[in-house]
């Protein structure tokens, strides 16, 4: 139940207007904080949505088999669970957006409609839906611009107020008249986030809300969720962050192959609880590793040094390791990828290959000497959004596949499925445009263009962030597989189970210096913290 229960699952809440969207003082005026309640009592235990015995069928798939939920009025349920679960096309259903299956979806205890649905739930996917060229505000008003004075035309003054009104909710400030294409990813996701409040949902579907959001931002969000919780609104949370889910839900249900598995109280689940409910094995299955002994050195950095983003890094990798590079933000873990890769080089230094000196001064010679790197921001340097799938697999080996002016699409096409099928990507995603596909499946395909490229030492930039689980247990076996096939591993990445399951030893930067290094049976979570940390973070800033 919402936190805002009271007695026997009574609430005072203001009454629902006639059109069935939520009480005007959710949003509007001041937002909920100036909500005064009315004497109305609502009961809380009569559930706003109702999915009894849901079944979606797609050709060959099916999508939700016998799906039974509730969702009560100021609730905030989670709904977590593998990409291929059925998360996403649950929430098409509930929003009007698909038809065609069986069962009963109820709003209110009557059946919903494409018009019920439109006017009493929000959808926010993770996929942007905004306008580039329109303003901040247009996009956030978007559907429900207020009207001026003459026909077709709308009054810019009132729509900048209420627009407004919907960021101070989330308490941000965004330039109301800039244009959307000129917006960072994180201040997008806040505009796609603000067009859904805007529209004063009895429903809010928040599908990974908080992917570009930083962490101040996140908290925001979490503000306005448990606000609008308190005025009855309910809230369907989706997201792999599990540790948000556990934060901001007051109920979870898991979803696997279609099917709800299990559903409570946020309150007895924890993470390792979750994951095996999601993918229907352990969590210290994630990171086997198989036992090996690595080989000879592959990559040595020798006194590697940029001014400003990192000093005096050396250090070895061998085949079939796996070498974690932790650190705190900022510390310098990217910057000293970059350099290795020639995407940022360093001004002084050496790096060796097998031995031998090499000069890198760009990806194209880090490619050719046998490197790749797997940046920490696929979106914006590791995919071509609108381009389809498999050409973003072949992307970097194009050259392999030309005969003169000639691209031999027989044997490219060949390389594609065998690459695809390596990192378990699956065929029907190929054709698509990547920028449509699930996180993890981007990620899969962005590891698959370098596996075509056969490298030597694979550096992998923050892996699994913004994918969900069954994805981040396919790269580890991708990894283990890669590792013990004799490729060099380095990997970098901010979650400390990550680092301690999956790596050979550890290094650790603190302040653009490499200040420590653990073996995998030396290394705890205690330990990489210390050496990671200084006086400053342990006195209360975020550490990791």
């Amino acid at each position: 139940m919402g936190s805002g229960q009271k007695g026997e699952g009574m609430t005072d809440l203001p009454p629902a207007p006639p059109d069935g969207r939520a009480p005007s003082g959710v949003l509007y005026p001041g937002g909920p904080e100036g909500h005064q309640p009315s004497s109305v009592l609502i009961d809380q235990t009569a559930p706003l949505i109702t999915l009894r015995d849901v079944r979606m069928q797609f050709p060959g798939v099916l999508a939700l088999a016998g799906v039974s939920l509730d969702v009560a009025r100021g609730e905030v349920l989670a709904l977590v669970g593998e990409n291929g679960a059925g998360k996403s096309t649950l929430v098409s259903i509930l929003a009007g957006l698909v038809s065609g299956y069986d069962g009963e979806v109820l709003l209110d205890g009557s059946p919903i409609t494409a018009g019920s649905a439109k006017e009493s739930i929000a959808l926010v996917q993770q996929e942007l839906s905004l306008v580039p060229e329109f303003s901040v505000a247009e996009n956030i008003m978007l559907g429900q611009l207020p009207h001026g004075r003459l026909p077709g035309l709308y009054d810019r003054r009132k729509m900048d107020a209420e627009a407004q009104r919907v960021l101070d909710i989330l308490g941000v400030d965004l330039p109301l008249r800039r244009p959307v294409r000129r917006l960072s990813p994180a201040q997008s996701q806040i505009v796609e986030i603000a067009k859904g409040l805007a529209r004063q949902p009895r429903l809010l579907i928040l599908d990974e809300p908080t992917s570009s959001l930083t962490t101040v931002e996140a908290e925001k969000l979490f503000s306005a969720i448990s606000a609008l919780r308190e005025c009855g609104v309910a809230v369907l949370y989706i997201s792999h962050k599990l540790d948000e889910v556990l934060a901001i839900a007051d109920r979870v249900a898991v979803l696997r192959d279609g099917r709800k598995v299990t559903e409570g109280p946020s309150v007895e689940w924890t993470e390792e609880r979750l994951i095996r409910a999601m993918v229907g094995r352990d969590l210290s299955q994630f990171y086997r590793r198989t036992p090996h002994t690595p080989g000879n050195v592959v990559l040595e950095v020798k006194a590697l040094r940029a001014p400003g983003r990192f000093e005096d890094v050396s250090f070895v990798l061998r085949e079939g390791e796996v070498v974690g590079m932790a650190g705190l933000v900022g510390a310098g873990r990217t910057e000293v990828a970059e350099a290795i890769f020639g995407l940022s080089p360093a001004r002084d230094g050496e790096i060796l290959l097998n031995g031998a000196p090499v000069r890198v001064k760009s990806p194209r010679t880090a490619i050719a000497h046998g490197m790749a790197l797997v940046t920490e921001d696929r979106r914006q340097s590791g995919i071509v959004g609108s381009m389809a799938t498999s050409r973003n697999v072949s992307l970097a080996s194009l050259v392999a596949f030309s005969r003169g002016q000639l691209l031999r699409r027989s044997v490219e096409s060949a390389e594609i499925s065998r690459v695809a099928s390596r990192v378990n990507l699956a065929r029907h995603t190929l054709d698509r445009a990547i920028g449509t596909l699930s996180g993890g499946n981007q990620q899969k395909a962005v590891i698959a263009k370098w596996l075509m490229r056969t490298p030597k030492v694979l550096i992998l930039d923050e892996p699994t962030r913004g994918i969900d689980v069954g994805a981040k247990s396919e790269i580890y076996r991708l990894v283990d597989e890669l590792t013990a096939a004799g490729m060099a591993v380095l990997l970098i990445s901010s979650e400390m189970p990550e680092i301690l399951g999956m790596s050979d030893r550890v290094l650790v930067m603190r302040k653009g210096r490499l200040v420590a290094e653990f073996s995998r049976e030396d290394a705890t979570e205690e330990s990489l913290m210390a050496a990671a940390s200084d006086a400053s973070t342990r006195n209360g800033e975020r550490s990791w």
